[in-house]
């Protein structure tokens, strides 16, 4: 028997009698590298595809396969870019990284919840591997995780990188201002959307980031999707430089998106 697979012994009835069944499962706690290459596999580019532009691919953030393997996961405002109907030749598109070339593949709004910044892709064609959804509301302090995505995806090109670190805190998502004239239109969208938590992360995450799948590092579960806009313009909106602070919007929302 491998280390990567464990083996449980099963009781079942068969023909009036007991038998013993092998039933193969995941071990509850796999090596660190081993859940970046499983995440990896379904991490993918968001952008846009032009056939008269050059570069003909722009990339606009971070994806992850989830549900049945059809659907990507990302930041709303990642996919907004292109409004569909819009009339344009100008797509909406993934891209699936280490193929040495764009391979893109066309996808559709399936899903959109602007109050949580989370929509869901779907794209045509054969399914790719779906990362496992954990429970986040049992995150806690202190709790080892990491995120893969593309950081500066469009100047330093498309390779998954993976930054590790831990949960610093859990924390509402808006703070108090000072005065009404700090309101905008995003901040009032998000406190109206009623007193939920988010992930605050002791990881430096960048530019192209967002809709990263941030997983438990034990486990290899995506725990919940980075954000780089949505949540800072309101907690951190008079920091202008990078602060080793990130932020999360919590998988549940994810599973609400995707349940039928």
């Amino acid at each position: 028997m491998t280390t990567s697979l464990r083996t449980r012994l099963v009781q079942c009835v068969v023909a009036g009698g007991l038998a013993l069944v092998a039933v193969f499962a995941m071990p509850a706690h796999a090596d660190f590298q081993d859940n970046v290459a499983v995440v990896k596999r379904s991490v993918v580019a968001v952008g846009t595809l032009s056939p008269t532009r050059n570069p003909r691919f722009r990339f606009l953030g971070t994806g992850f396969v989830a549900g049945n393997g059809n659907q990507v996961v990302t930041n709303a405002h990642v996919a907004a870019a292109v409004p569909e109907g819009a009339g344009n030749d100008e797509k909406l598109v993934i891209v699936t990284p280490g193929t040495g070339r764009v391979l893109a593949r066309p996808v559709t709004k399936e899903a959109v919840d602007l109050d949580h910044d989370l929509v869901v892709l779907r794209f045509e064609g054969p399914p790719m591997p779906a990362l496992p959804l954990g429970d986040s509301s049992a995150v806690r302090d202190g709790q080892d995780v990491a995120l893969t995505g593309f950081p500066l995806g469009g100047s330093i090109g498309l390779t998954p990188v993976t930054h590790k670190g831990i949960v610093s805190a859990i924390t509402p998502v808006g703070q108090p201002l000072e005065s009404a004239r700090q309101l905008d239109s995003g901040v009032v969208r998000r406190l109206s959307a009623g007193g939920y938590s988010v992930l605050q992360l002791d990881i430096v995450s960048y530019p192209g980031n967002s809709g990263s799948p941030l997983f438990d590092a034990n486990t290899g579960q995506v725990l919940g999707v980075l954000n780089m806009v949505f949540i800072k313009s309101t907690k951190e909106s008079a920091i202008t430089s990078p602060s080793g602070i990130s932020y999360a919007i919590p998988v549940s929302f994810v599973k609400s998106l995707l349940s039928p």
